[in-house]
This record gives C-alpha cells, sequence and structure tokens, in this order.
C-alpha cells in the first residue's frame, strides 16, 4: 500500500501522447481492474468505492498521490473517462486541481525558506500533479465536445431505450465551466512559483510548462468554451504567463499561426490574446514575430478558411494594437499582391485603421514620417477603388465611409474620394455602386464646409461667394503695371548699392544714413502698418478663395454624380434602389439643387411591385423619405403652423409634373391617406387655400390644392363630400371659368366622389349613390362644357366635366343629350348674318347624302329651350371652326363614355341579380310578356327626350332574364342603336365627322381637322360596322397627316379597335408598325407604348414586324430605346417568343441599309442574351448557318457570322464554315 510510484515525466508523456489507453495500471484498485475489458460495468458505485479512498488520501496530503495505488487508480478511471459517469470526472478534476493548488502552496512557502532538499520531491509532486491535471482537463473537453456533439442528435432521432434517455438527462445537467476556471487560475497560480529554483534546464521547464498550455489550447479549441468570457480571459493569463515569465513565446507562436490556419473561432481572441500581452504584460516581441511570419505565410488557392481567418485576425489586431501593428506594415503590404480578396481586404481595413490612429495622434506622439504614412495609406485606399474584385473595391469604399467620421477632415482626399466614388457608381457590380451612393452621401453628412455660412451646399450660393471675394482680391492688389515696374526697377538698383559699400569699405568709413524727421517716421510707420493690414486682409482673402474653391469643386461632384443615382433608382437591387433614395434625401437636407430631379424620379417607385418583402419595403422607404421631406415639420412648430407648411409642400409637389410624375404622386398621396398619414387639419388647410376669394393668391397654389384634395379624396371621398359647395362655388364658378386649369382638376376632385370606374367591378357596388340630373353639381358640370371660348384648355375641362358626370349622374345619357342639343344648336343656328362660314359649313353639312343631316336634328321642347341659369347665353363672338371642333370633341367623348356606361349596367345589373337570388332564394318575378332587355336599351342608349324609368323597377322586370340575353342586348344597343338607332342623336355625326375628315381643304382649319379625326377615332371604337365602313379613311389620315398628335391620337385608336374589333384591325397592323419610324419621336414613343400593350397582352399577332421595334432599342431617345428593352425583357418571359421571331427580326435588321454594323451588333447581341436554352441556341446557329454560303456580300457574311458567335451551338461543321471566312467567287467572263 505504500509503494511509491518512480515517475518520469518525458516517459508518461510519451506513453500518453502516443496512445492513453495502452498505459498500464496494475496496481489500480482491483475491483476495477477486473472491468478492464467489460467497460459497461463501470457503475458509479463501484467507481465511488475506488476513488473515494483516495480523494480522502490525497486531501489529507498531496503526496498520497505518489503512492502506486492512488496514481493507477486515477490512471485508469482517466484512462476510461468515456465510460464513467460524469460525477466522476468531476471529482477526479476537483482532486487533481485542489492537490495542485495544495501542493504549490508547500511549494511557494519551502522555496521562501529556501528548504533546498525539498525541491527534487516537490518537483516530482508538481509534475505528476500537472501530469494528471493536463490529462483530467482534456477527458473532461473529450467528454464536452461528445455532450454537445451528441445533444442534437439525441433531440432529433427519439426513440432510444430508457437507459440512454437517463444518461443523456444526468448530462444534460453537467457543466464543467466552474470547475475548469479554477483549474486555470491553479495553473496561473503555479507558473507564478519560481519555478528556475525547481527547474535547473530550459529544457525541463519546458516540458512542465506544456503541461499546462497544452490543455489551454485544447480547451480554446471549443468555439462555446471561448465565448464565455471568464475562461477565455483565465485561459489567456497561463498562456501571458508562460510567455512573459517561462520562454514559452516560440511555442505561442507557432500555435497562434496553427490556429489561426484550422480554428476560425479563434481569429479575434488571438487578437485580443495578443493586445492583453503587449499592454498588459509589455511583451509586444510575440504580436511582431507572428505579424512578420503571416505576412511571409503562402496559401494554398484551395484553402478559403485560413485566409478568412488570417485576415479577421489581422484587421482585429490592427483595430486593438494599431501601434504594432504599424512597425509591420512594410511587410504586411505583401499581402496585397495576395491572390485572396479576403487578405487584400483585411490590409485595406488596417490602412483605414491606422489613418484613425496617426490622425488621433497630438504633439509628442507624432512621429517624424506621420503626414506621409498618412499619405502612403491614403494611397492604398484610393488604388484599392479599382481591385480586381468587387469586395475589395467594397471595402476600400466602407473604410472610407468610417474616415469621414474622423474629427481631421482631409479635404484634398475627401475630394479625391467623391470623384472616386461618383466613377464607382458605374461599377458593374451593385454592392459597389451601393457603397459608393453610401459614400457620397457620408462625405456630403460630414462636409468641412460649415464653418463660414453654416451647411448648406447650394452651388448658386457658394459661385456667388467666391465672386465677391475674387473681386475684394482684385480691389486690394495693386495694378500689375506697377507690380512690373517695382520688380524691373529693383535688381539694378540693388547691385550698384552694394558695388558701391564695397568700394568705400577699402578706403574709408561708410556713410551714415541720413536721419528721418519725426513725421517722416510717423508717415513711414502708418505706411508699413497699412501695408501690413493689406497683406494680412488678401492673405485672408485668399484663404477663403482657397476654401470656397474646394467647396465648390465639391459640389460639383456631387452634382455630376447625381444623374447616374437617378438612374440607379430603376436598379433591379432593392437595397440599392433605397441607398439611392436616402441620398437624395441627404442632398435636399443640403440644398444642393441636383436633388430636385432625383426627389421627382423617385415617384415612380410607388408602382413597384408589392408581391414580395423587398418589393414593400421599397414602397414603405419611399413613403418615409417623402414624409420626412414634406411631412414634419421642423422643430418649435406649432400645430397651426405645421399643418400649413405641410400643406404648402403638398401643393409644391404639383408644381412643374408631367402627367407621369402626377398619376405617381397621386398614387402616393393615396396610399399615405389611407394610412391615416396626413392630418384632417392639413385637409382643411388646402381648402383654405382653394376656396379663398382673394386675388393675390397664385393661380398654379389653388390649382395645387384641388390637385392635391382630388388626389387624396381617392381614398377617401368624403373629403370632396363635405366641401361641394366651394368646388361649385370656385373651379366651377367665375374662377373655373377665367381659369380652365383650375376647372378641370375640379372635375376631376368631383368625380373621385364615386371610385373610378376602372377599379370598379361587377361584384362591387358604388362607392356613394348617384345623384339625379336636376343636382346642382351636375347642372354646373353641364355648363362648363358649354362654356364660350377658344381657349384650346376648353378641351380638357370639357373632356373631364363629361367624366364627370358619367361618374356621378344616375342617368347621364338624358343629361349629355341635353348637353348635345344644346351645343349642336348654339354651333349651328344663325346668330347673325356676319357668320358665312357656319352657314357654308351647314349647308355642305345638309348636302351629304349620308343619312340625317345636322339641321335635321329635333328641337328640344319649349321648357327646355332656356339654358339653365348657371348657364351664360353664349354673348362672345366664337370662331365657327373652333365651336364645330368643340361639338365634334363632346360628340366623341360622350361616345366612348357611352360604350363604358354600357359596360357598367351590365355589370351592374349582374351583381343586382346576384344579390338578388342570393336574398330572395327560391322567389322569382315573372316578366311581363311585353318586358324584353330593351327596356334597359332605350335607357342605356339614352339618347331620348323621355326620362329612363327609375332601376330598382327595371331590375324587377328583368329578374327572369338571362345574363347572356342581357350581354346580348347590351352588344346590340353598342353596335346597332349608338349609331344607327333612329332614336340616337349620335347617328347623326357619324356622317357629318366622316365627311369632315375626307374634304380636309374644304374644312382646313387645323384644330377643327384634329378634333374631327379624334372623333371619327371614338366613334370607330363604338361600333364595327361604322369602323369598317371608316378603317380606309383613319388610315389614310394616319400616314398623311401632318399633324404629330393626330397621329398620336390615331395610333393610341387604332390600338383600342385592336382589343374591340380584332378582325378589322388584325390585317392592317403594318400601318401601326409604320408609325415606328415617324419622324416625331412623341408619335414614335406612344406607338411603341401601344404595340408593347398589345403584343404583350396577345391582342395582335405578331408576323415577323418585331424587327422593328428591335430598331428602337438604337433609337437616339433614351426613353424610347429604354421602353424598347423593356418590352423585349417582358416579352422574353412568354413561351419562347424571342427564340420563335429570331430568324425573322434577323433578317429585316440585316437587310437595313441604313442600320450601321456597330448598331445591328448591340441589338443582336441583346436580343441573344434571351436565348438561354441550349437547344434552341443550336436550332437557331443551324439556320442561320444555312445563310453563310448564300450572302451576297461582306456586310451579310459578317452579320451572319457575328450571331453565330453569340450563340452557344458548340457545332464543329458550323465552327469550321465560319473560320473558312467569306469567299468571294468572280465568275468567268
Amino acid at each position: 500500500m505504500d509503494a511509491r510510484i518512480d515517475f518520469d515525466i518525458n516517459d508518461a508523456l510519451k506513453h500518453y501522447l502516443s496512445d492513453p489507453a495502452a498505459i498500464s495500471t496494475p496496481e489500480a484498485a482491483s475491483d476495477l481492474v477486473d472491468c478492464e475489458h467489460d467497460p459497461e460495468s463501470l457503475t458509479a458505485a463501484l467507481v465511488n468505492s475506488a476513488l473515494n479512498p483516495v480523494v480522502d488520501a490525497v486531501a489529507e496530503n498531496p503526496d498520497a498521490i505518489t503512492r502506486s495505488s492512488n496514481f493507477d487508480t486515477l490512471q485508469f478511471l482517466l484512462k476510461t473517462s468515456s465510460q464513467i459517469p460524469p460525477a466522476a470526472l468531476t471529482k477526479i478534476l476537483d482532486l487533481v486541481v485542489s492537490g495542485l493548488s495544495a501542493q504549490a502552496d508547500i511549494t511557494h512557502a519551502d522555496l521562501e525558506a529556501d528548504e533546498q532538499e525539498t525541491v527534487q520531491h516537490h518537483k516530482q509532486l508538481l509534475e505528476v500533479f500537472g501530469f494528471l491535471l493536463q490529462w483530467s482537463v482534456t477527458a473532461v473537453e473529450t467528454r464536452a465536445a461528445e455532450k454537445s456533439a451528441s445533444a442534437p442528435a439525441a433531440r432529433g432521432r427519439g426513440g432510444k431505450g430508457a437507459k440512454s434517455k437517463a444518461g443523456a438527462n444526468k448530462d444534460a445537467v453537467w457543466d464543467s465551466s466552474a470547475q475548469l476556471q479554477t483549474a486555470l487560475d491553479v495553473m496561473s497560480k503555479v507558473m507564478k512559483l519560481k519555478l528556475a529554483k525547481i527547474f535547473m534546464t530550459t529544457s525541463e521547464r519546458d516540458t512542465f510548462i506544456s503541461l499546462f498550455t497544452r490543455p489551454v489550447y485544447l480547451v480554446l479549441e471549443s468555439e462555446a468554451r471561448v465565448k464565455n468570457t471568464a475562461i477565455r480571459m483565465h485561459a489567456f493569463k497561463v498562456l501571458c504567463i508562460a510567455v512573459k515569465h517561462h520562454g514559452h513565446a516560440f511555442g505561442a507562436q507557432t500555435s497562434i499561426i496553427q490556429n489561426l490556419s484550422y480554428f476560425e473561432h479563434l481569429s479575434e481572441p488571438m487578437a485580443e490574446f495578443l493586445q492583453i500581452l503587449a499592454e498588459q504584460y509589455d511583451y509586444p516581441q510575440l504580436t511582431e514575430e507572428v505579424l512578420r511570419d503571416l505576412s511571409n505565410k503562402e496559401f494554398n488557392s484551395n484553402d478559403l478558411k485560413g485566409p478568412k481567418s488570417v485576415s479577421t485576425f489581422v484587421t482585429r489586431i490592427s483595430e486593438l494594437v494599431p501601434g504594432l501593428v504599424i512597425r509591420q506594415m512594410t511587410l504586411l503590404a505583401k499581402l496585397l499582391d495576395s491572390e485572396s480578396y479576403t487578405l487584400r481586404c483585411s490590409i485595406i481595413e488596417v490602412c483605414g485603421n491606422l489613418i484613425t490612429m496617426l490622425s488621433k495622434q497630438e504633439g509628442e506622439e507624432r512621429s517624424e514620417n506621420h503626414k506621409g504614412q498618412i499619405n502612403a495609406f491614403f494611397d492604398v485606399l484610393e488604388e484599392r477603388f479599382l481591385d480586381i474584385n468587387p469586395y475589395c473595391r467594397c471595402r476600400a469604399i466602407q473604410v472610407f465611409i468610417k474616415l469621414c467620421d474622423l474629427d481631421t477632415k482631409y479635404s484634398k482626399r475627401r475630394q479625391m474620394a467623391a470623384e472616386l466614388a461618383a466613377r464607382s457608381l458605374e461599377d458593374k457590380s451593385s454592392n459597389v455602386r451601393r457603397n459608393a451612393i453610401k459614400l457620397l452621401g457620408k462625405l456630403i453628412s460630414t462636409h468641412p464646409f460649415g464653418v463660414l455660412h453654416g451647411g448648406q451646399l447650394g452651388f448658386k450660393e457658394w459661385k456667388s461667394r467666391l465672386d465677391v471675394v475674387e473681386d475684394e482680391i482684385d480691389a486690394l492688389t495693386p495694378p500689375k503695371e506697377l507690380q512690373e515696374n517695382t520688380a524691373a526697377n529693383e535688381e539694378p538698383t540693388v547691385d550698384e548699392t552694394l558695388l558701391a559699400d564695397a568700394t568705400q569699405a577699402e578706403n574709408g568709413p561708410a556713410q551714415e544714413p541720413t536721419p528721418m524727421s519725426e513725421e517722416q517716421t510717423l508717415s513711414a510707420m502708418k505706411k508699413a502698418e497699412k501695408e501690413a493690414e493689406t497683406a494680412e486682409a488678401l492673405n485672408k482673402l485668399h484663404l477663403t478663395r482657397r476654401y470656397y474653391t474646394e467647396a465648390l469643386k465639391f459640389i460639383e461632384v456631387v452634382d455630376a454624380a447625381s444623374p447616374v443615382v437617378t438612374q440607379l433608382l430603376s436598379s433591379k437591387n432593392k437595397s440599392e434602389v433605397i441607398e439611392a433614395m436616402d441620398y437624395f434625401k441627404i442632398l435636399n437636407e443640403y440644398g444642393i439643387q441636383s436633388a430636385g430631379a432625383g426627389i421627382k424620379r423617385m415617384l415612380r417607385l410607388i408602382w413597384t411591385k408589392g408581391n414580395s418583402d423587398e418589393g414593400k419595403g421599397v414602397q414603405t422607404h419611399l413613403i418615409e423619405c417623402y414624409k420626412d421631406l414634406y411631412f414634419i415639420a421642423p422643430p418649435g412648430f406649432d400645430t397651426n403652423n405645421s399643418a400649413n407648411y405641410i400643406a404648402k409642400n403638398m401643393i409644391s409637389l404639383t408644381f412643374g409634373n408631367t402627367p407621369a410624375e402626377l398619376t405617381s404622386l397621386e398614387q402616393l398621396l393615396s396610399t399615405m391617406m389611407k394610412d391615416k398619414m396626413i392630418n384632417e387639419l392639413v385637409i382643411q388647410k388646402l381648402w383654405q387655400v382653394y376656396g379663398i376669394q382673394k386675388r393675390e393668391i397664385s393661380m398654379r397654389q389653388r390649382r395645387g390644392a384641388i390637385i392635391v384634395l382630388g388626389m387624396l379624396a381617392l381614398a377617401d371621398p368624403n373629403i370632396v363630400v363635405k366641401e361641394m359647395e366651394i368646388c361649385l362655388r370656385i373651379g366651377l364658378g367665375e374662377l373655373g371659368r377665367r381659369d380652365f386649369g383650375l376647372a378641370r382638376y375640379t372635375c376631376i376632385a368631383l368625380r373621385r366622389i364615386n371610385a373610378p370606374t376602372s377599379k370598379q367591378t361587377a361584384n362591387k357596388a358604388p362607392v356613394t349613390a348617384k345623384l339625379p340630373n336636376a343636382h346642382a353639381v351636375l347642372a354646373r358640370l353641364a355648363a362648363m362644357t358649354e362654356v364660350v371660348s377658344d381657349d384650346p384648355e376648353w378641351f380638357g375641362v370639357a373632356e373631364q366635366a363629361i367624366s364627370a358626370i358619367y361618374a356621378l349622374s344616375k342617368h347621364p345619357d338624358t343629361l349629355c343629350s341635353e348637353i348635345l342639343r344644346r351645343k349642336t344648336k348654339s354651333v349651328f343656328q344663325p346668330q347673325n348674318l356676319s357668320r358665312p362660314a357656319s352657314r357654308g359649313a351647314l349647308s355642305r353639312l345638309s348636302s351629304s347624302g349620308e343619312g340625317d343631316e345636322p339641321s335635321q336634328l329635333p328641337s328640344p321642347p319649349a321648357d327646355e329651350e332656356e339654358a339653365p341659369q348657371e348657364i351664360d347665353i353664349p354673348s362672345k363672338k366664337q370662331k365657327p371652326a373652333m365651336a364645330l371642333s368643340q361639338l365634334l370633341f363632346v360628340v366623341g367623348h360622350v361616345a366612348i363614355k357611352q360604350i363604358v356606361h354600357i359596360e357598367l349596367c351590365e355589370q351592374d345589373f349582374k351583381r343586382r341579380k346576384a344579390e338578388k337570388e342570393k336574398t330572395a332564394g327560391t322567389r322569382q318575378a315573372t316578366p311581363p310578356p311585353n318586358a324584353s332587355p330593351t327596356k334597359k336599351k332605350k335607357k342605356s342608349a339614352g339618347k331620348q327626350d323621355t326620362p329612363a324609368p327609375e332601376e330598382p323597377d327595371e331590375l324587377d322586370l328583368m329578374a327572369g332574364t338571362t345574363e347572356d340575353d342581357f350581354t346580348e342586348a347590351l352588344a346590340h344597343i353598342r353596335e346597332r342603336e349608338l349609331l344607327y338607332g333612329p332614336q340616337s342623336l349620335l347617328s347623326n355625326f357619324g356622317p357629318m365627322v366622316s365627311d369632315i375628315c375626307s374634304n380636309n381643304t374644304t374644312y382646313a382649319d387645323s384644330t377643327l381637322q384634329a378634333q374631327a379625326a379624334l372623333c371619327l377615332a371614338k366613334l370607330m371604337c363604338v361600333s364595327s360596322e361604322y369602323c369598317e365602313n371608316n378603317l380606309g379613311l383613319l388610315l389614310t389620315i394616319l400616314e398623311r397627316s401632318k399633324d404629330a398628335v393626330v397621329r398620336s391620337n390615331l395610333v393610341v385608336a387604332l390600338g383600342d379597335m385592336a382589343v374591340c374589333f380584332n378582325h378589322l384591325i388584325d390585317e392592317n397592323t403594318d400601318f401601326l408598325y409604320r408609325r415606328l419610324n415617324d419622324g416625331d419621336a412623341s408619335v414614335k414613343r406612344t406607338c411603341l407604348m401601344t404595340l408593347t400593350f398589345l403584343i404583350l397582352a396577345g391582342q395582335v399577332k405578331v408576323k415577323g414586324q418585331l424587327g422593328e421595334m428591335a430598331k428602337c432599342l438604337e433609337d437616339e431617345d433614351k426613353k424610347i430605346a429604354d421602353m424598347a428593352r423593356m418590352f423585349f425583357s417582358e416579352l422574353a418571359t412568354k413561351d419562347n417568343a424571342v427564340y420563335n421571331q429570331f430568324v425573322d427580326m434577323f433578317s429585316v435588321l440585316s437587310a437595313d441599309g441604313a442600320l450601321d454594323e456597330e448598331a445591328f451588333r448591340r441589338i443582336v447581341k441583346f436580343l441573344s442574351g434571351f436565348i438561354e436554352k441550349d437547344k434552341h441556341a443550336k436550332q437557331l446557329a443551324a439556320k442561320l448557318a444555312a445563310r453563310l454560303p448564300r450572302a451576297e456580300n461582306e456586310r451579310q457574311w459578317n452579320d451572319v457570322a457575328y450571331a453565330l458567335g453569340l450563340l452557344q451551338h458548340k457545332d464543329e461543321e458550323i465552327q469550321k464554315l465560319v473560320g473558312e471566312g467569306f469567299k468571294v467567287v468572280q465568275a468567268v467572263a
């Protein structure tokens, strides 16, 4: 029992490191030895019975560990650590740690007492405990790693035996963190002993120290352990003592390099360790050695983990101890040439960290080459804006963003950064572009030009300041003539004086200068003072001029970058779009003029598809931006002033906008209104602006107020309903008659009382009840269409007034009949003898034999002959041609609105019928024998004196009518009755309109011809018969009209007819395609939009004309080119459409001699990008290759060869054919 071990640490380590399980333990407790080959029989009771005596013995005296039985028992249990219960393992670790601690205390006491004879004994005990501690910690870590690895698996599998479940539960509560901390603490305690007195040789000491450092590195390999701050700090402490006092530096260096290569999670902790070692233990050498080692390290191209880990380490160490890193920068700079982009990224970030450190140094801290170092690091950052890898380019930009926050503003470098960022906006990587936008925004928000005049950066203000300073400098600087004279006279005078003095010095004393009088002295002093003041003022002015010049340079860069950022608002990358929005918000805050265009362009983002989080994010961010820009009053404003401020901003948003921008603004404001973002008080303020009677308010402000109110009413119609009386008094009253724009927008606002017809579906009832025709609103609307005026804006008012009547009236057809009668009467009845043109027109129209002449129009009854009291009796003289133009406009618009009204009647009928069937259940009303859909038909046709019956009664009459019958009846009304019915007013105008269009020399007025063509087109959309009869006339006008507006209108009309009467238009689509070559850009654009809609909606068949659309890709007008790109991008998503048409398009493009070769190649390259399937590429290649032998000239051959080069066909025969080149065969004469 008293046998002692003969312990040799080197021998023990040799066996342990080779195979711990092979270590023999003959003296272990006999019960344990019996279980050596049957580990499962090692129960907790058995283990405790063997372990407890050892614990008691060592607790009594640490020497007990050297007894063979105790030592072997512990070795046996550690050998089988994976089988014994965790509690036993805990007990072993406790035993070893407490034993080592006690032994350390004893050793320390003996060393202090200089007991030399006990040194060997203490050395053996320390080695034994150290060895066991290494093994115990390793066993605990292995067990902990097994536990963490098996825990998720155990949870995932389920269905294990009861025993293993119980074991898992026991393991689950086992946590050795606290013990591990104690163990690490004891290691530090031992290493603080005067080990040099115990271990005489370096190798002995190193071996002993390794017993502690090895388990520490093992602990650090566990990510969970490293995340525990207490364990991490204890581990660092052990290593720091080992390095500082026990020569572990080289071992630590090797281990750090290995850890960085194999364990990613140790990158930052290793940097932290080196910081603690350098700062708390005053040992910076290791950091320098590690950095030196890393700078020479070469990485395998397949190794991704190593470079990434090293990069993180280098970046982190430069943040923690930049002073040490800067010494090794010449070596670390080699990593910039590394193939690994992560290493290059790390050096870029290191440069940023070092600039930060150097900029904060003051006075004595600064080294001699302080400025040179900063410049060198900035140079690296600027170079990396052109790094081959986008991640490195991004990192360079991100580092600059951080440097913008420094107190020191490096103005020259900031200017260069702004220029580089502006260039990077055109980078092919969206990530780089996004960061470049961010950098520009940061440079603006941290600009150094706020000292003299606040932070605003308006170009005009700064330019005027510079001009003022330059004028002041010119005023203080003496004229050039004087400067030149002084310079010319100075030199010879000085030379003569010097020579004279030298000569006199040889012969005798020099003459003393004549003393100056007091007056001369005083004047000289004043002159000197004045010159000094002037010099000082000039110096100050020169500095100010430099300051202004730098500010203007910066503003110019920002202004130049803004159009590019505006384009990036259309990017597919949503985060880039959001960054661009923030950029324009910053520009606006700093008063930069180029912000306006970007903020307007942002509006269209309200249409971003919101079916994804990204899409919704863009919309939400846009609303937030506009809210910050226009809907949040400056601090200090009370409620009333805030409302005034917001109302003014909302009105200003309507100024100078295109119709498209107003539509987007409408969507934005209505969305904000739905989300309750606009205060009731703001709406009241808008009504006040609109309703004010004073004259000093500008026309556009009043217009802006009603435009905004109309937009808000889209979300909440009650906004207009509540203030209808103001609309009648202002927009439809005297002010509206003087300002047709105001009247038009008032009509639009009134239309919003009922939801727009386009958004009403068949199963949705109107928002509010329709109004009777006698209602004041409808009377005023009707009156607006009859205002006598030659102003072209009248047409816009009449259009919106008629649209509003159809939106609001219960029986709009009846009211419009009255308007038409009165309008016709005012045009055609002779008013005085001075209007022969009108009578001539009438006689001309009467002589046409095509149906009823206008002169035979039925007269209205006596009670209707007088206009309503709101209408002024026409007293002004009006041009006959203009009066007739206005009549035709009303006719055309009423016809179009009537067919829309018929469709709504059909939807309303279906909705009511469905509701009635749902509520009534089995009850069915039997219609009278004479009841038929024509009752509804007559009401819909509406061109009769008798008012239509009430709708509820009609519904009762038609309850038994089938939907198909009803639809058929309405189609009959549209086709036969609106333009050909005996009682229809419109039937009188069909022949007249076609006659005016046919005789364009007789009716030569351009406005009349334009309105007649428009009216003809609208009437053609009503009836297929009328369309067929007049199609030739319409196409002739389309081809020959010199008015671009007429051509645009007819292109749109043809598109509508293609939807209504496809069988008529399908054969004449060539006339549409021809407009793609129109001389006017607006007609081209309209035609391209119309064809885009028709083709993508499948309304027209494409018969090889897509080549004409492909030419638009190279159009001079950028909008047309962009629209063409969008069309082909959308077309490519539809069943191989580009593939099917590719050969035809190629033929058209190749045959066009006017298309130069470069433009042809760009178009073909764009189109070939949509051929993605290999099968399609091969088939197209085969078709095109067949053209090579038939090429008539070299250009044709080159075109085919270029297209083949773009297609991924991999056909050797074709490649061989192309390789032979174009063959010129000359026929023998």
